[in-house]
């Protein structure tokens, strides 16, 4: 595996992220490459809890059915949401099914933890002034939330950066069609609208 211990640019650090191999040689069975986010200069940083089956297959963030729930709730075509949003993840390589085989397999705790360095050396990179946190997973990770309840609908900061969390656009989650959710999720989608208008 190819890992600097930092990063002075973004070019480098996709390099050899693209080529991270670090949960295969601890024995995680996943099933593509790293997923890795296109373009450079966005505004924001989109960060979810791992690449689908699509975007394993595609190599890029956010192009299966879950995407274009997520585009339709924040009401950009794909150009300006690839434009808005550096795309990133819990973990970068789609993980495969669960046992049960229903959705995807949530990364384990030790993936999760071998991950953390793209993320940290992403942020520490990009700065940005705005992160959003889509699912439960992305959310517990960087804000120590409970519950996509909770912090749904809620704007925090997160070191310099406004921290506004939305739940998971996945269709095997059936917390986005309650009313009080769909609620939620519009008042997150106004805070993130509101600061993106300010970047």
């Amino acid at each position: 595996m190819r890992r600097k211990s930092t990063y002075r640019s973004l070019a480098s650090l996709k390099r050899d992220e693209a080529v991270c191999r670090a949960c295969t040689e601890a024995g995680y069975p996943l099933e593509s490459l790293p997923v890795i986010a296109p373009g450079e200069g966005q505004r924001a940083y989109l960060f979810g809890q791992a690449p689908g089956i699509v975007e394993g297959q595609e190599r890029r963030p956010w192009r299966g059915r879950a995407g274009q729930t997520l585009r339709r709730w924040l009401a950009m075509d794909e150009d300006a949401f690839y434009e808005t949003f550096y795309c990133a993840s819990v973990t970068r390589c789609y993980p495969g099914k669960p046992p049960s085989g229903r959705g995807d397999r949530t990364p384990t705790p030790v993936e999760q933890q071998l991950c953390a360095f793209w993320r940290d050396q992403e942020l520490k990179l990009l700065r940005p002034q705005l992160i959003v946190t889509v699912g439960g997973l992305a959310a517990r990770s960087l804000l120590g939330v409970k519950s996509v309840t909770e912090c749904v609908g809620v704007r925090y900061k997160l070191g310099d950066a406004v921290a506004i969390p939305l739940p998971h656009p996945s269709g095997a989650s059936s917390w986005v069609n309650v009313p009080a959710n769909k609620k939620r999720i519009a008042a997150a989608v106004e805070l993130i609208r509101g600061e993106l208008a300010k970047i």
